[in-house]
């Protein structure tokens, strides 16, 4: 088999998204001729955790480990949070603080390309005697953070190993890379590393189509895409219990730059307006939730109606969807959002519940519900629409019909997807050699 050293700061115990692009990978590579090697941190202060993830895991997986430096203990210090608060105030906030916009902008003008990059020296100088030791065919590597980005291209460039960049979200277009305040200096030298990533890396990949136009744009080339996808062995065994209620779920952050505001007027509004919604009404979230979005709940009269949940492990977020009557999935309200495609998505489609999807019309997402026939996508401000699609499936709801499973989805299996990664990987060592 041939060898990739897969460069990921994400990796079990950590929980969230992130971790499942790398781990998911790692588990299917065998399949496809390539044995991985994974190099994470075995110290760092994961926002979640979640232990149910190593079952994922390849026994047999050889994983190096590196220590990693971070400033987040400090921060939580000063801001009085505490230590085992997932709180990220770019994206979810608890509430309005000085000490937050300050962290904000210190971080993104003195720790670049992000607050993981003092982990770059010591694991490249780690990785360069590993590789002399034990060769690679190629390096992979998983941004953000984009550290990560940064230790692949070093080590490409020192020992001339093929490098694929493999991006979750873009680096300098990056909807929040706004947030972080950043200054005329520190903004051109975030854009040359991003520029001088692009020109070493051997194979560029990313999220969305959309997205993979944007990095083309702005100077990338031979960008491919490798979607988030689904496990199915994660549905195997697992049968859903229908809720008796009629329930909206949303699993995972809920930051307030995703506030379904207009969401919450439509179901005040169905409540006042329909006999027995009231009581039938659940609004089910669970992750990281922003006060903005559960001050709009308590103010639209729903507080009855909400269960927050907080954070869930993943096994305990999927059975909840596959129980719900209705999945919620709000895009970014950005500039970009038309790329961002969340990693929920496919999990979503998987289970076969009907998906209101918030975000521009044209989106990446609302083309792959669309063509799945898996629910409707809206913009945010869409009142009538909404109501009006709320209001059907109450009535199916009443009535106990089933719901419409989505139809073209394997090809976003994650085996499917690492059989993508591996044809790049393939083109990769061919051209180089």
């Amino acid at each position: 088999m041939k060898r990739v050293l897969i460069i990921s700061y994400y990796w079990p115990p950590s929980g969230g998204v992130g971790v499942l692009r790398c781990l998911k990978f790692v588990k299917y590579l065998h399949n496809f001729g390539w044995e991985p090697v994974v190099y994470s941190p075995f110290n760092a202060n994961y926002l979640l955790r979640d232990n149910t993830n190593f079952k994922d895991i390849p026994e047999d997986l050889e994983l190096l480990k590196g220590p990693i430096v971070e400033p987040f203990s400090a921060y939580k210090f000063l801001s009085g949070r505490k230590k085992d608060d997932p709180t990220d105030p770019v994206h979810v906030r608890n509430k309005k603080h000085f000490i937050d916009n300050f962290a904000i902008w210190v971080r993104g003008n003195f720790f670049i390309p992000d607050a993981r990059c003092l982990w770059i020296r010591p694991s490249v100088r780690y990785l360069k005697k590993y590789l002399k030791e034990h060769p690679v065919d190629a390096i992979f590597t998983d941004g953000p953070p984009h550290t990560n980005t940064l230790i692949g291209m070093k080590l490409s460039s020192e020992l001339g190993i093929p490098w694929l960049a493999d991006f979750q979200d873009p680096w300098t277009q990056a909807d929040y890379y706004q947030r972080y305040k950043i200054m005329y200096w520190a903004n051109k030298r975030h854009h040359r590393l991003e520029q001088k990533a692009f020109q070493t890396a051997g194979k560029i990949t990313i999220a969305s189509p959309s997205w993979a136009k944007n990095l083309e744009q702005i100077g990338a080339r031979n960008v491919g895409v490798i979607y988030y996808g689904y496990d199915e062995d994660d549905f195997k065994k697992r049968v859903p219990v229908p809720d008796p209620d009629f329930t909206i779920v949303h699993t995972g952050q809920l930051g307030f730059d995703r506030n379904p505001d207009v969401l919450f007027h439509v179901l005040k509004e169905l409540k006042n307006e329909l006999a027995g919604f009231a009581a039938h009404l659940k609004l089910v979230f669970a992750g990281n939730i922003d006060f903005s979005v559960k001050k709009e709940i308590v103010e639209n009269g729903l507080g009855e109606n909400f269960c927050d949940q907080g954070f869930v492990t993943r096994d305990r977020a999927l059975q909840l969807n596959m129980n719900a009557r209705l999945l919620l999935l709000p895009l970014n309200k950005s500039g970009n959002a038309d790329g961002r495609i969340p990693g929920k998505l496919f999990e979503n489609l998987r289970t076969g519940r009907p998906i209101l999807c918030l975000g521009p019309s044209d989106s990446d997402v609302a083309r792959i519900i669309e063509t799945c026939r898996a629910g409707i996508s809206f913009s945010y401000n869409d009142r009538d629409r909404i109501k009006k699609f709320l209001t059907t499936q109450y009535e199916q709801f009443l009535a106990g019909e089933h719901y419409s499973q989505p139809c073209n989805i394997a090809h976003f299996s994650n085996e499917e997807q690492t059989r993508v990664l591996s044809q790049y990987l393939n083109q990769l060592v061919d051209s180089h050699a």
